[in-house]
Parts: C-alpha cells; structure tokens; sequence
C-alpha cells in the first residue's frame, strides 16, 4: 500500500533529498521564473510606444527599466533572509501578490514617474520570487538530479526572455500600452495555485536576524552609481549631476562591503566569495547579464528606429537570442560535468565576444539572416554561461541557506543587467548626441526640443519635417 502524499504545507527545514513532488514543484517554480523575467523583458519592446504616449525622456526611459532592477537586486538579500527565517513558500506567495498588485498599477500609470515607481513595487516582489525559486529547487532535488533541474530553470529564463517581446509585441499591435503589463497576473495568479497544491515549506533551522542597515546601503549604492552613469550619457562626465551620485555609489558600496564583514547578521556573506569557483562564477553571471540586458535594450533601438520594425516584428526577431538560451542551458550543464564548467563558460563567452563584433556589422541594409544569426550566437553563448555557473554557486552554499546563496546569485546577474542597460544606453545616448550636432537648429521649437530629449524622438521629428516637405514641394 502506498503511503500518502505529503501534504506541501507540513514540510520544515531543508527537505530530504528527492521529495517526490520534485518535477511537479519545478514545473511551478519555471512558472513563477517565467513571470518575474518576463514581467521585465517586455517592456523593451515597449519602450518606444511609451516614449509617445507618456512623453517620457530617454533617461526616464532607461529608468522604467532601472527601477524594476535596482529595487530588484538591492532587496534580494533581505528577502533571501526571510526566506531562510520564515519560510521560502511564504516569501514566494507574497512576491506574486506584490509583484501583480504592481503590474495592475503600472498598467494605468498617467505619467512615466508613475510608472516608474510602480515598476519599482514590481521589483519588491520579484526579488521574493526569482531566489525563492532557486532555493525550492536546490531543497527538493537531491544532487545527482541538481544539475539538472538548475539546467532546466536556466533554460526557462531563455524562453521568457522570448515570451515578454513576443507578448508584448503581440498585446501592443491590438491593445493600449498598459495591457503589457496586465498580462503578469493570471501568470501571478497560477503560480500561487501551484505553490499551494505541491510546494513544501522549508526554511534554515539556524536563521539570521534581517540586516536592515545592510540593505539600505545596497539600495543607495547601487541607485548611485547607476544614475551617476545614466547622468553622464545626458549630462557628461564632468558635471556634479553626474560624478557626484556615481562617487558617491562607489563609496557606499564600498562602506557595505565592509559592513557586511563586520556585522553578525549579513545581508550578504562576503566570505562566500573567499571560494575562488563562486567568485568566478558570480563574475561570469554580471557579464553575461550586462551583456544580455545592455544588447536588448541597444537591439530594440535598432529594430524599431533604424529598421521600421513593429513592436512584434521586433519581438519576434529577439527569439534566436531566447531560443539559444533555452536550448543551450540544460545541455550546457552536461558538458561542464564532463569539459568542466571553466571551459564551457569560457567557449560561451567568446560566443558572445563573436555576436557583439557582428552586432558592427548591422545597418539599416543589413540582411534579416545576419541578423538572427548574431543573435542565435549571442543566446548560445549567453545559454552556454549561464547554468554551469549557477551550479557553481549553488553547490557551494549550504542546502539550508540556499536563499542566500540563490540571492547572490541573482544580485549579480540584476547588478549586471543594470550595468548593461545604463553603460551601453549612456554610449548609445553619447553616439547619438554627438551626431546629432547642429543638425536640428533649422527643425521648429517643439521638435528640436523633442529630437534632443531621446532617440525615438529624433526618428518622430525626422519623419514630421520629411512629411512637412512633401507637402511644402506639392
């Protein structure tokens, strides 16, 4: 006779190796993965259409995006802390509450201030969601099925980097901007019902307090140095707007880093990165999500501005990016137990290496198979990264403060994918300023106010002024 199934909510501590739910739990989890990236990744193709309906700047712009990831990185320790503590079913369920109580918010924003503040709400509840996660699977998979399952989440993080484009894209050519961000909520809504049927409570039986100075620094440093870095893209680099809040990021996270050594409860335990694999793999993890974000958020420029793209068309062309992830990331798991996960990562990096030196090589004339092809490099690469190194995180950090260790593990891919967007956006914002020049003195006062406050702008007034010259000559 077999004995019954346990019930999901009877389950303390770390779970015994192999709980039985396990594929049913990790199924769950993809769900919630799905929601909390792709939450995120549809807005890029958003942008521009919220740049027109919101006459949002192209710092806010980049902001709507930043302020989901800062909020998101800056409260990942804390809630990897109260996950450990109170139990990581608890903090999963409160995430997707906050995270769709966000979204409904953000759909009906009536400025890009508002939205960026509600953004921010989103990010509260996914940095519950995204390390939680992690921490589920790491309990309830014993470790000869560990690689896998992490290879198999990794490769879901891939396809909802195609399904908020896609999604987005698809809402955008039929529905207002605002329905984008609606379509977080049934998702929200079926991850609870999975978390309550087959997720088992766990939890650290020796928990530590809540670091709050901790997390209240990570917040203000980060934010620092990444509006520091957006100023100088508008700005330049020799104004106070611009070195001040970076220099001053720069100390306070300096300030944590030593705070962090010195206090008894750490949001984050610095000694884990004396562990030469986590610091490699902590390292590989912000490239490669400074590369991925940075390169959308350039990519979507691209398509739409310099191509003529829709927001699906544009969607659409970002899939070999997600699909390389997706297929890449369980396979690449295999290949770092028997290559070593250094050298897969390495042979992903230079992927990724070769798909930024085509990215040169794409102009308006460029052909659409170049294009799918550097980006079928980059999501292979990116996918190749991605899994060994989150394996080599997570096997160094103790099953039972698996919420710390999945929280650094998503600090640095956020940190970096911060990074990306306010580097390569600054570059991209600086590139275009310098070309700009004085070449829209001659258009009216309104436009030239518009072409110089975003890109997107420039292409609305270069196309007024094309129109209003047909007609001058007929």
């Amino acid at each position: 006779m077999t004995p019954p199934a346990p019930s999901p909510t009877t389950t303390a501590t770390p779970l015994p190796a192999g709980y039985e739910r396990r594929w049913w739990v990790l199924a769950t989890m993809v769900v919630c993965l799905l929601m909390v990236i792709s939450g995120n990744t549809i807005l890029t193709v958003a942008l521009p259409t919220l740049q027109r309906e919101l006459d949002a700047t192209q710092g806010e712009l980049q902001w709507a995006i930043d302020s989901y990831i800062l909020v998101f990185a800056g409260l990942l320790f804390s809630w990897g802390v109260l996950g450990d503590r109170y139990g990581r079913r608890k903090v999963l369920l409160a995430g997707l509450t906050i995270f769709a109580i966000g979204s409904v918010f953000a759909a009906f924003s009536d400025s890009a201030l508002q939205l960026i503040g509600w953004r921010a709400l989103m990010g509260v509840g996914g940095a519950a969601v995204q390390p939680a996660t992690l921490a589920v699977i790491t309990n309830v998979f014993p470790a000869g099925e560990r690689g896998r399952a992490i290879g198999l989440w990794a490769g879901a993080s891939g396809l909802a980097v195609a399904a908020g484009p896609l999604a987005g894209g698809l809402v955008l050519e039929h529905y207002w901007w605002g329905a984008v961000f609606l379509l977080g909520v049934p998702v929200a809504a079926l991850g609870i019902v999975g978390i309550l049927l087959v997720v088992p409570e766990s939890r650290d039986p020796s928990p530590g307090r809540l670091d709050v100075p901790g997390v209240l620094l990570s917040i203000v440093a980060l934010v620092g140095v990444v509006y520091g870095i957006i100023r100088g893209g508008s700005d330049g680099w020799s104004t106070p707007q611009t070195w001040a809040p970076l220099g001053g990021g720069v100390l306070l996270l300096a300030f944590f880093v030593w705070w962090q050594g010195r206090t008894s409860h750490p949001a984050l335990d610095v000694t884990l990165f004396r562990n030469p694999a986590f610091s490699a793999a902590a390292g590989a993890l912000t490239l490669n999500f400074f590369a991925l974000q940075g390169a959308t958020f350039y990519l979507v420029y691209y398509l739409q501005g310099v191509r003529g793209y829709s927001p699906l068309e544009s969607g659409a062309s970002l899939v070999p990016v997600a699909l390389g992830i997706a297929l890449m990331a369980p396979r690449s798991s295999v290949l770092a137990e028997r290559f070593g996960a250094k050298a897969v990562c390495a042979s992903g990096f230079g992927l990724i290496a070769l798909s930024f030196a085509g990215i040169q090589l794409l102009d308006a004339d460029a052909p659409l198979w170049l294009v799918l092809t550097v980006l079928a490099f980059q999501g292979i690469g990116m996918g190749s990264v991605l899994a060994p190194a989150t394996e080599s995180i997570m096997s160094v950090v103790p099953r039972e403060k698996a919420g710390a260790g999945a929280a650094v593990n998503n600090a640095v891919r956020q940190v970096g994918g911060a990074l990306g967007v306010a580097i390569l956006g600054t570059v991209l914002a600086r590139a275009y300023a310098s070309r700009l020049g004085d070449d829209v003195d001659a258009l009216p006062p309104a436009a030239r106010e518009q072409a110089s406050e975003s890109i997107i702008g420039t292409l609305a007034a270069v196309e007024r002024a094309r129109a209003a010259g047909g007609r001058s000559r007929r």
